[in-house]
């Protein structure tokens, strides 16, 4: 078992290139299942949850070439099982998406239920009544999720809310159905368009992906040979941005969209942060003052909820009480806890931290307790005097790729060792 070693108050400055979007490629592998054939998916982030995804696609059947680090050549020609019940199931949350793609492919599936960070009640009601919508058959015995249906037919489902999985999985079992789907109240997110582009171009019809209404109109076949290079990874962007804006540094955060980014940029540029776009990057200086800011974490465009606890860190540096409403997940602030052993001043009142600002942070040993929390606690270290541990790290594994390397390179003194 690892840990990270920081010491703190150092500026960061330099360049760092960002790497390709978690949640899209998440989305991506799976869809592949559609087509009885070979892709090849570019910018693939090299991390712990896509290792886990391809080990559970691989007992499925699916074969897997790597053309280097971040390109992948997929097979999928001799899947021949709908049942993904391995214990990596487990072990992420984007393991759902498997329901979509088998259902589409096969007819019928088979899964476990899926895992991931610990962030409160994560239901996929919507997508049991998306599947239901489309003609399939679905129970739920000993902890499996089993779906069946003579055939697909395209129908209209409205979203009760506003759910990033629920969309995505219908979508990808609407591609295979027979006539019209329409999805209302449909999430937004880029990844939603990312994995959209790459079913079109593997010959789906799917239009309206990053509005909230999207159209599927069904195909017999998808078609091989497509090549797609995954988006970059918002999340990652903004975690990098912050953590400049945070040492008080100068940073250009290269790959990635700015527009994917105005929900954080606003609230830097808010808090007195320069922010200088350019086609497919964002420099991002800060000074001494900044100003303290209320969030509030929404569905896309909003602020993400993923660059919460990251952007707590940033407001402990600004003078003054600022907020954080979450108003995705309601167990996102146990983090909160960790930073205290820091001598962070934050309160909890429900869904929302009061966070008093302007006092330093000393180093601790230290807890991730999810992905993004984890992104926080080594942000926190970068700005903490003294020495922290950062433990748990596995959790950062799971979503970014070579974090400590990409921060050594900005001039952070972080370290790897083992326990």
């Amino acid at each position: 078992m690892d840990k990270l070693v920081i010491h703190g108050q150092r500026r960061l400055k330099g360049e760092v290139t960002i790497s390709g979007a978690k949640n899209a490629a998440l989305g991506v592998l799976p869809a592949a299942l559609l087509s009885c054939d070979i892709c090849t998916i570019e910018n693939v982030p090299d991390i712990l949850d896509i290792k886990i995804l391809r080990r559970i696609m691989e007992s499925l059947g699916t074969r897997f070439e790597d053309i280097d680090n971040n390109t992948i050549r997929i097979d999928t020609r001799n899947v021949n099982s709908y049942q993904a019940t391995t214990e990596d199931m487990h072990k992420l949350r984007g393991s759902y998406y498997l329901m979509g793609a088998l259902l589409g492919r096969f007819n019928k599936a088979v899964v476990t239920f899926p895992g991931g960070c610990n962030l409160g009640v994560r239901p996929i009601d919507q997508h049991i009544k998306g599947f239901e919508s489309l003609g399939a058959k679905v129970e739920i015995e000993h902890g499996l999720i089993k779906l069946s249906a003579e055939k697909l037919v395209g129908a209209s489902i409205y979203l009760d809310v506003v759910s990033v999985g629920a969309t995505i999985n219908i979508m990808l079992a609407a591609v295979r159905a027979e006539g019209v789907t329409t999805i209302e109240n449909a999430a937004r997110e880029p990844h939603i368009v990312d994995i959209a582009n790459f079913l079109n171009a593997m010959g789906a019809n799917i239009k309206g992906a990053g509005t909230d209404i999207i159209r599927i109109r069904g195909v017999k076949q998808l078609k091989c040979n497509v090549v797609h290079s995954i988006i970059p990874d918002q999340i990652e962007a903004g975690t990098f941005m912050i953590a400049a804006a945070a040492t008080q540094g100068d940073v250009l955060v290269k790959n990635v969209i700015p527009k994917h980014m105005e929900s954080l940029t606003a609230k830097l540029m808010e808090m007195n942060v320069n922010v200088e776009e350019f086609d497919d990057s964002i420099r991002i200086s800060a000074g001494d003052k900044l100003n303290n800011v209320n969030i509030k974490t929404l569905p896309y465009p909003g602020f993400p909820t993923d660059l919460q606890p990251p952007a707590a860190i940033l407001l402990l540096r600004a003078q003054g009480i600022s907020t954080i409403t979450e108003g995705i997940f309601e167990n996102r602030f146990q983090y909160i806890e960790e930073l205290r052993r820091m001598g962070a001043k934050i309160r909890v009142e429900g869904r929302i931290a009061v966070i008093e600002g302007g006092y330093p942070l000393t180093g601790a040993p230290i807890k991730a307790l999810d992905l993004r929390a984890g992104a926080a606690c080594v942000i926190a270290g970068l700005i903490a005097e003294g020495e922290t541990e950062v433990f748990n790290i596995h959790y950062i594994d799971r979503g970014y790729e070579r974090m400590v390397e990409k921060f050594q390179s900005l001039g952070a003194d972080i370290k790897r060792v083992s326990c």
